[in-house]
């Protein structure tokens, strides 16, 4: 396969890495820098744009480890074909024959075992270019060549590109002094990102530390305020020995960013730090007055239940408690326990956001509104929980229908903790509407942590309103209490019956997704934006049964949604796999879903297309499938398709199309949670359709036999 090059002259392809978990943090931040289309990937995000926009990424990404301009792709099948690929490019752009360069090398495969290996056979390819053009060629410096050359190489598909940056950006140059176990200054920047500390730092709001360490959240906190660009203080960029380096852009920007720090230099906040430990005090001071904050940073000796700044208005706490190295034999849980404590009594009013280890499990609600976010510190599952002011009332007494709904709620998580315990199962519905008074589904959602999400059935219009607020308070609290979660863990929602695509409108715009575990395999889900949360519990059973069929085999997912199906048809070894639907959205989501779980294109492809349209065009276009899994809506209206949809009209037509693209001895697995759905007679005469929706219900899900209805159906 040719290669896919860049476009050297006006537009490039970027690629902007992260630490793990904080891409939400990186994707506003590229769109503040004014980069429009980013595309979210695992650990970082995509974008194009020309030199300004890759130079100003450098300079002002916060977030951001490194900034590499892809320069091509190819598939590989050796290391012979590694070094003839990145031998046929042109070099003679990148690199002068007299300079010096480096290569970083990452993955394996295609017969190289070692990173240092599939770096050497890069190198020479680049040298052996040069070396035939020129006569000359460039040798070898890791401490500061002119060009760093990446490479990625995963399965058979190798990446090269160029690091624009050199040493990582989280090298800000100002922390020369620190304390053991320092938090990254992209990691800090991403939790005062997360917490929205811009915002209040505009509004002229104090910024708190009172377990400071060196000071890396106070100092990025005040760079943040002051606008400050991270990048200004460096001593060199990978890119200024580049040939493409067009340093009257470089030198633009630069100027521009120093204009901004003057004017913003009379803006900063309240930005106060305290810390127990004499040292840490003392590196924070030092490394504060390195990033040019001479009087800007207050900071004292102080112990955390003496932690008191003096502020007009409250502001923003936030912290990184010790823990690993920083704890020094110390108890984690009784440092969080005392934190906890001190916000209660001292910081009701504050916002808070504080950087958990996974292991602690603290919870910090205290009548606090939160939001988690789950990342990574280094290695180390974190977890960030940024939460509001204390505003929650006290509990109300339970009355006794509320205690009756209470008891039933405790019985079936019971039964079903064990069940699912025994069958390694982390998301299920633990209650469906028993007591019609409490006319609700609750379903359990786990992973590194675990949620509730309680739909309620519209109820009937001779209810009282009074009445039915007052049972979903009740409801709240309930499922808070006997499923032992955070109240901030309880996601509400109506349920009522949808029509078209309703079930994929949005709530709600939070756009924060969580990561849950089903199978042996990781999936988000949104709890807040949308009716239905991206996985369909009661399809369980569905999607292990194609994950099976599918190994092996080319795998088609028609209306693909989040593609949950997609992931089990790829972890049971699918050859290839395509998955359609008509949003784009859904699509980036099963993008997502695949790459949590380490599957990458190019094997796996995402066709933004009307399934039925799409069928219609692709007989003789597409190659045949041998598993074929079609789910569609029970009815849709959506604009981006002609007329509209309903699956007992028009399922016929849509089966026949896609059996049309099985291979011989192929199988299509079709779903459809339509309760009055009746399979046409002329398919089963002309199929054979074996029904197995009995097989396909989960436990947890029998009260419902009608849910859904699903078929296996293979060509006579």
């Amino acid at each position: 396969m040719p290669p896919e090059y860049g476009n050297y002259m006006n537009e490039f392809n970027l690629f902007a890495s992260t630490p793990k978990g904080v891409e939400p943090a990186l994707m506003r931040e590229l769109k503040q820098l004014g980069v429009a289309g980013a595309r979210r990937v695992s650990a970082g995000a995509l974008f194009t744009g020309d030199l300004t926009t890759a130079y100003g990424a450098c300079l002002w990404s916060r977030v951001a480890s490194r900034i590499y301009l892809n320069l091509a792709s190819f598939r590989v099948r050796d290391a012979d074909d590694i070094y003839e690929a990145v031998k046929g490019m042109p070099w003679q752009d990148h690199v002068r024959a007299d300079g010096t360069l480096a290569v970083s090398f990452k993955g394996t495969g295609a017969g190289v075992r070692h990173t240092h290996f599939g770096a050497q056979r890069v190198k020479d390819g680049v040298v052996d270019h040069l070396r035939e053009m020129t006569g000359s060629r460039p040798t070898v410096d890791i401490d500061w060549p002119d060009v760093q050359i990446s490479a990625v190489l995963k399965g058979g598909h190798l990446s090269i590109g160029l690091d624009l940056v050199g040493r990582p950006l989280h090298r800000r140059g100002y922390r020369e002094h620190q304390v053991p176990a320092p938090l990254k200054e992209n990691l800090a920047a991403a939790l005062l990102l997360l917490a929205d500390w811009p915002r209040l730092a505009r509004e002229g709001l104090p910024l708190a530390d009172p377990m400071c360490g060196s000071g890396t959240l106070l100092i990025e906190g005040a760079m943040m305020a002051a606008d400050v660009a991270p990048g200004l203080g460096r001593e060199r960029f990978g890119f200024e020995g580049w040939l493409g380096h067009d340093p009257e852009i470089w030198s633009r920007l630069r100027a521009e960013a120093r204009d901004r720090r003057a004017a913003g230099a009379g803006s900063l906040p309240g930005i106060h730090g305290g810390d127990v430990d004499a040292a840490a005090v003392t590196a924070t001071r030092r490394n504060a007055l390195g990033a040019g904050f001479r009087d800007g940073i207050t900071v004292a000796h102080v112990a955390l239940t003496d932690f008191a700044p003096s502020c007009a208005a409250p502001g923003l706490l936030v912290t990184n408690p010790p823990y690993g190295h920083r704890l020094q034999g110390g108890d984690a849980r009784a440092i969080y326990g005392e934190l906890e404590r001190r916000l209660d009594q001292g910081f009701a009013d504050w916002q808070v956001a504080v950087l958990f280890p996974e292991e602690v499990p603290a919870t910090l609600e205290l009548g606090r509104r939160c939001r988690v976010w789950p990342l990574y510190n280094g290695a180390l599952p974190c977890r960030l929980r940024s939460c509001g002011p204390v505003t929650a009332a006290p509990p109300e007494a339970l009355g006794e229908g509320a205690t009756m709904f209470a008891n039933r709620l405790r019985k079936n998580a019971r039964h079903l903790a064990k069940w699912a315990a025994r069958n390694d199962v982390h998301c299920y519905r633990v209650y469906d509407s028993d007591l019609p008074e409490y006319a609700f589904a609750v379903d359990i959602y786990g992973g590194r942590e675990r949620w509730a999400h309680v739909q309620e059935y519209l109820p009937p219009q001779e209810v009282d309103a009074a009445q039915a607020r007052r049972r979903r308070r009740e409801a709240g609290q309930v499922v808070a209490e006997v499923l032992g979660l955070p109240r901030d863990h309880v996601f509400f929602k109506f349920r009522e019956r949808q029509k078209g695509r309703d079930q994929y409108t949005r709530l709600d715009r939070q756009e924060q997704l969580h990561e849950v575990w089903e199978g042996g395999y990781r999936f988000l889900v949104n709890f807040t934006d949308y009716l239905d949360t991206g996985l369909f519990l009661d399809h369980r059973l569905v999607r292990a049964r194609v994950g099976e069929l599918a190994a092996g085999r080319r795998f088609l997912n028609l209306f693909a949604y989040t593609g949950s199906a997609t992931v089990y048809a790829a972890g049971n070894g699918a050859r290839e796999t395509t998955s359609v639907d008509l949003s784009a959205r859904y699509l980036e989501w099963a993008r997502r879903n695949m790459e949590l779980n380490g599957f990458w294109e190019p094997r796996h492809r995402f066709v933004a297309a009307d399934c039925v349209a799409w069928l219609a065009a692709a007989r003789g276009q597409e190659a045949p499938y041998d598993v074929i899994y079609v789910d569609p809506p029970t009815f849709s209206n959506s604009k981006r398709m002609e007329g509209h949809w309903d699956v007992q009209r028009d399922h016929e037509e849509l089966l026949r199309h896609a059996a049309a693209l099985l291979a011989p001895g192929g199988v299509l697995v079709f779903s459809t949670n339509a309760r009055r759905f009746r399979l046409s007679p002329s398919l089963t005469r002309d199929m054979v359709c074996r029904e197995f929706t009995k097989a396909s219900l989960p436990e947890d899900f029998k009260r419902r036999p009608r849910i859904h209805q699903c078929w296996e159906m293979r060509i006579k």
